[in-house]
This record gives structure tokens, sequence and C-alpha cells, in this order.
């Protein structure tokens, strides 16, 4: 019964193809430096790409991205056809209509329980101004406020 943001965590395997999952697990850690955290199963299927490779992002996605959400929560082999976005720091995939997202360098990661703790670096932050962010409480998604 935590509302939460929802985010996609994008990469790019050692080979390109494209890596992407939706995740709510996310957290600032630190201001200086920056840095964020989030979690993932040690059973997904991303984890050999995400665990090895160098960079990340995390799109905080905006209310217009609740179908992305859906799609990228999914194993689908075709959750990256028609999405648009821009190559960002080490490769990793920035998606075009996100409220922000969070360009970082995979800093440490600490195995928890059945989960994994990825700490990133920023090391580049951008925003859409004025964007209303997607939310996720009690198991659904809300592109507005639950009241």
């Amino acid at each position: 019964m935590f509302a939460t943001g929802v985010t996609i965590v994008t990469a790019r395997a050692a080979d390109g193809s494209l890596v992407g999952l939706t995740a709510n697990s996310f957290n600032s850690v630190s201001l200086n430096p920056p840095l964020v955290l989030w979690s993932l199963a040690l059973s997904a299927g991303s984890m050999p790409t995400l665990s090895t490779g160098s960079h990340y992002a995390i799109n905080i996605l905006s209310a217009s991205q609740k179908e992305l959400a859906e799609r990228f929560a999914k194993k689908r082999d075709d959750r990256w056809q028609d999405v648009a976005f821009t190559e960002g720091v080490g490769g990793a995939p920035v998606l075009a209509g996100a409220a922000a997202s969070f360009e970082c360098f995979n800093r440490s990661r600490y195995d928890e329980g059945d989960h994994v703790i990825f700490v990133g670096e920023v090391e580049r932050c951008t925003y859409s101004p004025g964007a209303s962010p997607l939310l996720f409480h009690g198991g659904r998604f809300y592109t507005e406020h639950p009241l």
C-alpha cells in the first residue's frame, strides 16, 4: 500500500541488443556524489546484462506512458517495437516522453535475499518540466493522484 513512481530501467547488452524492464523499486541515495538505487530479482532474464554492463538508464515514466510500463513489465519479444529513444551515456536507451531520466554508471551491486540492489552513479539527468508522473499503488497504475 505504498504509492511509488514507475520506472523503466534500460541498458544495451554487449552484443548490442536492448534490455528494459519496469521497476518501481527506485530511490535516491546521495546527492554528493549523486547516487540512486533500484533492485532486481536474481531470477530476472536481464540480470546477466544489468549486472555486468557499465551503464543503465532509469527512466521515470510520465502519466502518458502507462501502456509502456505494462509492456515492459511482461516477458515479450516485441517490447522494443516502435519505442522511441535516444542513446544515452554508455549506450543505455533514454526513453522519449519520460518525466525524467537518470543515466548511470553501474557503480555497485549488493545481493540481498532473492534480489540484487543496484547503486548507480548519475552521470546525466534530464527532466520534462510539468510532466505528470505515472503512479503505482495497491497493484494498480494511476495517471492521476488516487483520491
